[in-house]
């Protein structure tokens, strides 16, 4: 048995991580198939042999679990004696099971087989494209996902499938809620109820009506919300479906806090909360223990409400990254709790909160990935925490499809691995203090996060809390210094006024032919910068650091612009970004008098070649008396080698710049120069052939930077990337009102992995970056630090000549510097 277990879940969840929902749903038999249990066995026999050998072990596993997955199209898998199987062995897979790093093309492909095979089979076709969708929104492209469930939609109308084709309308519904348009969500869900009445679905049913009501209450008609909420509840009293109606007892509770009754409110999360401790839902948990918090903070009682709030983010820590895990920036406990410390004056431990987050959802990043260390027993634990991780994804998966079977041993054993997890990670940190930091369960304490602030610099951290319960939506903008009091300022705002604002304005920085940028550029300054500019004077300060979160981190905020003084951020201070300040003492500076430079540029064969600019030939050639190049020969490559010889240093171009040339010399230059094509955005780069997060070399070799040791890069001052693809174009269409983004793309993930790696400094680029003054901008950048610049200077100083010409910002401002500016 423990060998069939270990071949379902490898197949499972080895495909990829973030595919396990929908690869578990398309392993199994569907209820709509309607199909003899000998057809789906065979189905998916052919399924699982395109990506596993040993099918005498898929065979025997269908042998064992065939009754317990095919029981009819009422129920079609009974997760809850999955589930129990494979508990019984769990302590034998967290030794055996080994799960490599996910890869979303397998789960595609999966997927596209998956399909061929339901070929004269609608409804099989229909609810694959569900899980295809599914997928899709689950990995953050909700556009492709609606794709999918309009052609399912369509193929259930034609099979005349009622109770699928309500399904789909529901999952339509669902995701118009989720990116903030609940009129449109409102009238899927009106369709789907209707379908779902007339076939007697009543957990359909009470799912529509409670998704209804979540319209309402989004859209200010709490009376309305009410009315739906008190009709599903009844269904899910009738249909005993206990997690269905804790749910529901925690809207009618949102529903009464907003209206200003606190005690029935209480009433309410207190009952919802005694379900989901009963069914061993911890995300539900957390959920009312926020809520019930909130209720005491609004009635005057906030040490009644910080044990309510600290509960909650207890839970949310403690919870395995991946499928049932919000990013904990993201997460509402969190922002909840970083209101209401601030509104106590809890300015530090505000702040302590803020920096724990986001430190927190890129450790949660770094170790989803195949994380590598030097030291073997180091590496030994750590493969052991993330398998214990991965089981605990799917063991939570599956047992939340069977809440309304609630026994106290399945959730017993959940809570055991996960208590066995934590100690896992508990001893990593103790054992080892090159990744101490990526295990670490509580937020570090203030003195020596503010110690590590470089002097003279100020932090600007703006936080967006929005969407949380019956708290005004507004900016809460910290200013953070080595030696002076945490400040903080909280701005209102309208969020979808505010989001509106920063989607345009990036779609503005990404077109070279957009006009009235200009009237974004203010309004964000006037969000952002306008309500804290006296402090910041006040400070005089040498350069601001920015720790931006979520899609500000899209923003170059030195392109914000100040009407009243007609200056740019960047004409007033040297602007610099930093992933997080980390609270672990920083090494020696490595400042050198020797800027030797290894440069690899224009990397052959790739599918978008990189050429030079004559001008950043010629003005090479004039400064250090060496040969240029124009015109035909005005190539990446002769740039390269001149970026090179300017420092008396290494280049590698073409068919030499070699990855293995990168790996083996990278340590003995303190200043690093690729000149290449890098990949951060999520999902890959198809128009140059890279998969997300990964470099380009020489004969089509990639680097993943997942792959880069810690400390393995500790002589490296600073690393530039001057050609890479951050994030896809923003659609002038796009649909999405919420700021919802993932922590694991983007060069701030890219730049977090390399300054673990030892790096100090890494600049890269924001959008696909125009070729000319790009390099005419990097050249003299490079100028600027043989004059003695810092790095932050020496870059301002390159943007400024156009800045102030009012060249567009496409041009001048997407090239950032994430790290140490000095």
């Amino acid at each position: 048995m423990k060998r069939i277990i270990i071949t379902f879940l490898t197949i499972v969840i080895g495909i990829t991580t973030l595919a396990t929902i929908p690869l578990i749903l398309l392993g199994l038999p569907q209820p709509s198939y309607a199909q003899t249990s000998y057809s789906q066995t065979h189905k998916l026999e052919q399924l699982l042999a395109v990506n596993y050998n040993s099918i005498r072990e898929i065979i025997e596993m269908l042998k064992q679990l065939q009754k317990d997955l095919y029981i009819g199209r009422s129920r079609a898998v009974n997760y809850n004696s999955i589930l129990k199987k494979i508990i019984e062995e769990s302590k034998q897979l967290q030794q055996d099971l080994y799960i490599s790093r996910g890869r979303i093309e397998y789960a595609l492909l999966f997927f596209q087989q998956a399909l061929s095979l339901e070929v004269g089979d609608r409804s099989g076709k229909a609810t694959t494209l569900n899980l295809i969708g599914e997928f899709y929104q689950s990995i953050g492209q909700p556009e492709e996902a609606l794709k999918y469930f309009r052609e399912a939609l369509s193929l259930w109308e034609k099979v005349g499938d009622r109770s699928g084709k309500a399904t789909t309308l529901n999952l339509i519904g669902e995701f118009y809620q989720s990116i903030g348009q609940p009129e449109e969500a409102l009238k899927y869900f009106q369709d789907a109820l209707f379908l779902w009445e007339e076939v007697g679905d009543r957990s359909g049913k009470a799912s529509a009506l409670r998704n209804i009501g979540a319209v309402y209450q989004s859209i200010g008609q709490p009376e309305e919300a009410l009315k739906y909420f008190r009709e599903a509840l009844f269904l899910w009293e009738e249909v005993g479906d206990r997690p269905g109606k804790a749910t529901t007892l925690n809207l009618i509770g949102e529903f009464y806090q907003s209206i200003g009754q606190p005690k029935k409110a209480l009433k309410y999360f207190r009952e919802a909360l005694f379900l989901w401790e009963e069914v061993g839902d911890r995300p539900g948990k957390a959920s009312a223990l926020r809520n019930i918090g909130a209720v005491y903070h609004s009635i005057g009682q906030p040490e009644e409400a910080f044990k309510y709030f600290k509960g909650a983010l207890q839970i949310i820590r403690e919870m395995p990254t991946g499928l049932t895990k919000e990013a904990f920036f993201n997460d509402r406990t969190t922002l909840t709790l970083i209101d209401f410390l601030i509104e106590q004056n809890a300015v530090n431990e505000a702040w302590q909160l803020f920096n724990y987050a986001i430190t927190s959802d890129l450790n949660d990043c770094i170790r989803s990935l195949d994380l590598k260390v030097k030291d073997p027993e180091a590496q030994k634990l750590i493969n052991q925490w993330q398998q214990n991780n991965q089981l605990l994804q799917f063991l939570q998966f599956l047992y939340d499809k069977i809440k309304d079977q609630w026994s106290p041993q399945l959730s017993q054993a959940i809570n055991q691995l996960q208590a066995e997890t934590n100690e896992i990670a508990k001893n990593i940190s103790n054992k080892y203090p090159e990744v101490a930091d990526l295990f670490e369960s509580k937020p570090k304490d203030i003195d020596p996060l503010k110690a590590n602030i470089a002097p003279g610099t100020v932090v600007i951290l703006p936080v967006l809390l929005t969407g949380i319960p019956n708290v005004p939506d507004s900016i809460a903008i910290f200013l953070v210094t080595r030696d002076k009091p945490v400040l903080v300022k909280k701005v209102p705002i309208d969020a979808q006024e505010f989001y509106q604002i920063l989607r345009e304005y990036r779609q503005q920085l990404e077109n070279p032919y957009a006009d009235l940028y200009e009237i974004n550029q203010e309004k964000l300054y006037d969000y952002l910068i306008r309500p804290i500019e006296g402090k910041i004077a006040d400070y005089c300060p040498k350069q601001l650091a920015i720790i931006a979160t979520g899609k500000l981190r899209d923003i170059p905020f030195e392109t914000l612009f100040d009407n009243q003084t007609n200056k740019y951020l960047l004409e007033k201070y040297p602007i610099h970004y930093l992933t997080h300040i980390s609270g672990n003492k920083k090494p020696k500076s490595k400042h050198t008098k020797s800027l030797k430079v290894l440069a690899f540029g224009n990397p052959q064969p790739t599918k978008k070649d990189l050429p030079g600019a004559e001008a950043a030939a010629k003005e090479i050639a004039e400064m250090f008396s060496s040969k240029y190049y124009i015109r035909e020969e005005a190539t990446l490559s002769h740039f390269q080698k001149e970026i090179a010889e300017m420092f008396s240093s290494k280049y590698y171009i073409r068919e030499e710049a070699t990855l293995s040339h990168f790996q083996k010399e990278s340590d003995g230059f303190p200043i690093v120069h690729l000149a290449t094509h890098g990949c951060f955005q999520k999902g890959g780069c198809p128009d140059i052939g890279l998969e997300e997060n990964t470099i380009l070399f020489a004969n089509k070799e990639t680097f993943e930077i997942a792959d880069i040791l810690p400390r393995e890069l500790e002589k490296t001052d600073l690393l530039v990337l001057s050609a890479c693809q951050t994030a896809k174009k923003t659609p002038r269409n796009e649909i999405s009102v919420t700021m919802k983004v993932d922590n694991c793309a983007g060069i701030v993930l890219a730049a977090y992995l390399f300054e673990r790696a030892g790096v100090d400094a890494f600049i890269a680029s924001l959008w696909n970056v125009e070729d000319e003054t790009t390099k005419d901008i990097t050249v003299k950048f490079y100028q600027n630090l043989l004059q003695g610049m810092t790095k932050v200077e020496a870059l301002r100083q390159a943007k400024l000549s156009y800045a102030r010409e009012y060249v567009s910002p496409f041009y001048w401002s997407p090239l950032i510097l994430i790290g140490d500016g000095e």
